[in-house]
């Protein structure tokens, strides 16, 4: 059968009732929408190749989601597979914690199969990879540091604002992943997230911070510490935040207010005095 050309559209081509049953089979088989079928997989089940399931819907798969739809069949088109995979992850994470992320679980939340998944991510690690870059302050922090800044005081507070975005955002993944380090830093997927990410932070943030000691805008300390100094007061406050709003008697600051505490507090401590404050003196 010869390949459409640009003046046949998909509601035109007449997609095989053969490979519409077969994409019904294969949906069924596998529990998730006809859209979610792979090419692959409706090759497999029509017992022929790719290729040739290729040339019979005139070279795209939109011929075929349009004989769906004329069929009166609902091929499920939703989100792709990855963005559905990390969202139901992520959800998972803030609900049940790190550890009852499996494949089968992702799959069954994200109506997906487990193969898609592998074929997808390739494995559990890059999954989780994607989801803390999905749900982590580490892309957005990289992009402020990469780009044009302000002073120091004004990105410290910047920086802060990233911070608390992201442990303040739902799903609350960022929080779930803290309180899975404080409870099993010794588990193997606590420790292969924050070994992926670790180097980047100090590869973006302590450069950064690496650059305002060599200036003499701060004080030379290890960079490990001087990005804790920075970090651990403020990731402590808005992640006891909630609880400790219940406590009578406590009145929260803002979250306007907490940053902008927290970024004097920080200068105070590592600012060094321009050159120019002492003169006279």
């Amino acid at each position: 059968m010869p390949r459409t050309n640009e003046s046949q559209t998909a509601e035109s081509f007449d997609v095989p009732q053969e490979v519409i049953d077969a994409t019904l089979r294969a949906a069924a088989a596998q529990g998730v929408p006809a859209a979610d079928v792979t090419l692959r997989d409706i090759a497999l089940e029509a017992g022929i190749s790719r290729s040739t399931l290729l040339r019979r819907l005139g070279g795209t798969r939109h011929t075929l989601d349009k004989a769906l739809q004329a069929a009166g069949i609902a091929s499920g088109a939703r989100k792709p597979v990855r963005e559905r995979a990390i969202e139901a992850t992520a959800d998972l994470i803030s609900t049940q914690g790190l550890g009852t992320v499996t494949f089968e679980r992702v799959a069954s939340s994200a109506a997906c199969s487990v193969p898609s998944l592998y074929v997808t991510f390739g494995g559990r690690d890059e999954l989780l990879r994607a989801v803390f870059e999905r749900y982590s302050p580490i892309v957005d922090v990289e992009a402020l540091l990469a780009g044009p800044r302000g002073d120091l005081e004004d990105t410290v507070r910047r920086f802060y604002q990233l911070l608390v975005d992201a442990l303040q955002r739902e799903p609350r993944v960022l929080p779930a992943l803290l309180a899975e380090v404080f409870a099993r830093p010794g588990d193997a997927n606590v420790q292969m997230v924050f070994q992926s990410v670790t180097p980047r932070l100090l590869a973006g943030v302590g450069s950064w911070l690496a650059e305002e000691a060599a200036a003499g805008h701060i004080r030379e300390m290890p960079l490990l510490l001087l990005t804790q100094q920075m970090t651990s007061p403020i990731f402590l406050h808005f992640l006891l935040r909630p609880v400790t709003g219940l406590v009578h008697d406590i009145d929260l600051p803002t979250t306007d207010e907490a940053i902008e505490t927290f970024t004097q507090a920080f200068l105070r401590v590592v600012a060094l005095p321009s050159p120019s404050s002492g003169d006279g003196e």
